[in-house]
Formats: C-alpha cells, sequence, structure tokens
C-alpha cells in the first residue's frame, strides 16, 4: 500500500464516533480525519481535558484506525468572512457569541489558534480547513471593483491569519487551506497570492482537493507540480459537469444533487477528475501522506458510495519507481 487510505467525518457529522469508526473500519479505511464539529472532536475540550484527548485516541485504536489530520473548515471561514446569520449554524455557541461581526472574527481566530494546540495534544502534524475571506463576494466585478479592494483583502487575510500561524508554527503544526470557492485562495493564481501575503509562512500550505479545480477547469495535476512543497493534506473527492447548453457552471442557485446544475460532486471514480494524474504528480513531489476521501454524492447512497471510493482510492494509488524500466541496459 502506498498511502494509507483515511475517511474525513464531515460528512458524518450526524454519527457519534463511536457509531462511525467501526463503520469506517468496515467500509475499508484504515483511518479518519476528524472533523472538529458534531463530536468527533471538540476543540475546546481537547485543550481543556487530557482525559478527553486520551478518549478520543482510545475510539480510534479500538477500531484500528489511525488520525494523520482534523479538519475545523467552519471556525476558520469566520476568522475572514463578512459574517451573517448564516455563519451561526455553523459556528460553536462560544465563537458566534453576540453575533457582531468583528467579536466573531476575532473569537474564530482564537478558535483556530486553539485547534492548533488540540491537534498537538493527539499527535497530529496537520489541520486542514477554510480561511474565509471578505473578498469573494466582489468574484464578479461590477460594480467596478478597483484593484485596492483584491489587495486590502489579501492585506487583511494575512493581518488575521499570520498570528495565526505563528500558533501553529509554535506548535509543530501546519494549517492546510482547502482551495475553494468562497475561500481566500480559489485557484492556482490566487494560491500564489495567498503564500505571498502571509510572506510564505512555513506553517501554511494546503488541503489539496482536485474536486474544486475541476468544475473550474484547472487542471488538478498542475496545482500539485506548481505547489508541491506546500502540500501538506490531500482530499479525493470528485466532480464532473454537467454543462448541457441550457445550465451554467455558476450552478445557477440550484442546490446539490439538482440535475439542473452545471457541476455538481461525484463519488470517487465517478466523477471527472483524473486521479491517475494526480498520483502520478503527487510522486514527482514526494507526498506521502494519506489520501483522506471527503465523500459527497447528493445521488448515492453514502455507505456504497464511501465503500467503493475507499476500494477506488486504493487501487488507483500506487507507489513510484525505484528504478527506470530499462535500467538493465544501463552500462
Amino acid at each position: 500500500m502506498a498511502r494509507p487510505i483515511t475517511l474525513f467525518t464531515g460528512q458524518w457529522a450526524d454519527l457519534s464516533i463511536k457509531e462511525l469508526a467501526p463503520l469506517a473500519k468496515k467500509m475499508g479505511y484504515d483511518g479518519l480525519e476528524l472533523a472538529c464539529w458534531g463530536d468527533h472532536f471538540d476543540v475546546e475540550k481537547a485543550v481543556a481535558d487530557d482525559g478527553y484527548v486520551r478518549e478520543r485516541k482510545q475510539i480510534l485504536e479500538q477500531n484500528g484506525l489511525q488520525v494523520f489530520c482534523i479538519g475545523n473548515h467552519l471556525g476558520g471561514q469566520a476568522v475572514c468572512d463578512e459574517i451573517d446569520s448564516r455563519h451561526k449554524a455553523i459556528l460553536p455557541p462560544s465563537v458566534w457569541g453576540d453575533g457582531d461581526p468583528e467579536g466573531v472574527r476575532q473569537r474564530a481566530a482564537e478558535f483556530m489558534k486553539d485547534t492548533a494546540r488540540a491537534a498537538a495534544k493527539l499527535g497530529v502534524k496537520v489541520v486542514s480547513g477554510f480561511t474565509g475571506s471578505s473578498i469573494w463576494g466582489k468574484l464578479y466585478f461590477f460594480p467596478p471593483t478597483p484593484p485596492s479592494v483584491v489587495d486590502a483583502g489579501f492585506e487583511d487575510f494575512a493581518k488575521r491569519w499570520i498570528p495565526i500561524l505563528d500558533v501553529f508554527q509554535k506548535e509543530g503544526v501546519k494549517f492546510g487551506l482547502e482551495v475553494h470557492p468562497s475561500e481566500i485562495a480559489y485557484d492556482i493564481h490566487t494560491a500564489e497570492r495567498a503564500l505571498e501575503a502571509v510572506n510564505h509562512h512555513p506553517a501554511f500550505g494546503f488541503n489539496f482537493d482536485p474536486s474544486h479545480l475541476q468544475w473550474q477547469f484547472v487542471d488538478p495535476a498542475k496545482f500539485v507540480d506548481r505547489f508541491g512543497d506546500r502540500i501538506f493534506h490531500v482530499h479525493m473527492k470528485d466532480a464532473a459537469t454537467t454543462l448541457d447548453g441550457v445550465s451554467g457552471i455558476l450552478a445557477s442557485h440550484l442546490g446539490f444533487g439538482d440535475a439542473r446544475r452545471g457541476w455538481d460532486f461525484r463519488s470517487v471514480g465517478r466523477g471527472d477528475v483524473d486521479f491517475q494524474a494526480i498520483i502520478r504528480a503527487l510522486n514527482r513531489v514526494g507526498y506521502n501522506g494519506p489520501l483522506s476521501v471527503e465523500w459527497e454524492d447528493s445521488g448515492m447512497d453514502r455507505v456504497h458510495g464511501a465503500t467503493e471510493s475507499a476500494e477506488y482510492s486504493r487501487k488507483v494509488d500506487f507507489k513510484p519507481s525505484a528504478q527506470a524500466f530499462d535500467s538493465a541496459f544501463e552500462k
């Protein structure tokens, strides 16, 4: 086996960790990427109570599962976002507080610092997540968006995240931004600019998820080649474009699973992502971490889908060659 196959638990938050762990093992997974919501991994409890951390470890060990990464996408989203009522549904009450936008952003920043501390206590070296963005809503430049507004968005990101990243570095943990629409970085050019904004901070890199690039018509393998030393974690997730001359790539305000959408997520191996090209790119850059299935497919039973996704991920993965195939002819 070239790499461990893990399951991101974010889409399974309706199940307790005691229910999900044996199910994940049965579905063929080697470990879990624990989401910091539901009851899977509580950052505040982990920071305050060593016994809680020991209990999480014990649940995993009893089910023969490892943990290489925890995901705090929801907390990270609120660090830079323009806060509105939607955020209340995704944030812990302690972070939402009275809902004052700047207060929420500051508490979210402290929450992410605590996430680094909690990860260190769990023995995990990577946190995946989101950053939020004050300028995502200005993606379409009308009314005209002057460059100064975009510059200010990246400056805001740097101002809020560098102190967080300093704590990550102190704790020996890295933060992998999942490059994703609605974040400060959503493609190759914005990922480069995000790195520049934080002065290539050693604790900042990427949780590579090809699905979010695929539907934007960005080649995921090129992203790997461009940012090889900054890929801290990898998601196995698929997407398919379904453009038919009527649907649009911006999805028309239609929910996931609606057949009228111009694109949607698919079970791993059933979409448009070229995973063989991605594995070859990961091998080129020397990525040896887990392949974490983030399973989303509105048209499929999730146990069936997550089971086949584990099998597919294991099958498509391979180790790089240790020698040239024609080395026997060398003198």
